[in-house]
């Protein structure tokens, strides 16, 4: 039983490891198909344009065009990666608990804080900083979202599993 859950746990893990090279993929390769006149680069930048405001002085730049997210959502999206790739180190296959709220709370406070400041236009974070800021709060994320998503997708087969364990000892 243990077993076939650390599967599935790996399972999720490798799907949202792929999702997310997938996902920085198109973020890069939209500027390189706009630097090559292809038409399919409207398209990869709508993709992000729900997500993310795209204004193109707090972007980076790649073959002469913003990448297809601000530096701050890129950071993110570098962070997420960064995470994941390390989240079975810290974390293992087996391990279902969430990480504490408390710290969820304290790393978010640098990019709520950035965020805020921003908005009411007490400063200008350069974007090199915008990128480090939402790679901090990125890296954390998927040690929320892979635990989530697994115990989600888990919670229904442990609770049958557990019934059909009480229901043998009885």
């Amino acid at each position: 039983m243990r077993i076939k859950q650390r599967n599935k746990i790996l399972l999720i893990y490798s799907l949202i490891l792929i999702g997310i090279i997938l996902w920085l993929g198109v973020v890069f390769m939209a500027p390189y198909l706009k630097s090559q006149s292809s038409d399919l680069n409207k398209f990869l930048y709508d993709i992000f344009s729900p997500v993310c405001h795209q204004i193109q002085s707090r972007s980076f730049f790649l073959f002469g065009y913003p990448l297809a997210v601000c530096a701050r959502c890129f950071g993110i999206y570098v962070g997420f990666f960064v995470g994941t790739g390390i989240f079975p180190f810290l974390k293992g296959f087996s391990d279902l608990n969430l990480p504490k709220t408390k710290v969820f709370v304290f790393m978010s406070l640098p990019i709520a804080f950035d965020f805020i400041g921003n908005l009411l236009h007490f400063w200008m974070t350069p974007n090199w900083l915008r990128f480090i800021i939402g790679f901090l709060w990125g890296e954390i994320l998927p040690f929320y979202f892979i635990t989530g998503l697994t115990d989600l997708i888990l919670k229904p087969a442990r609770t049958k599993d557990n019934k059909t364990q009480k229901a043998k000892t009885v």
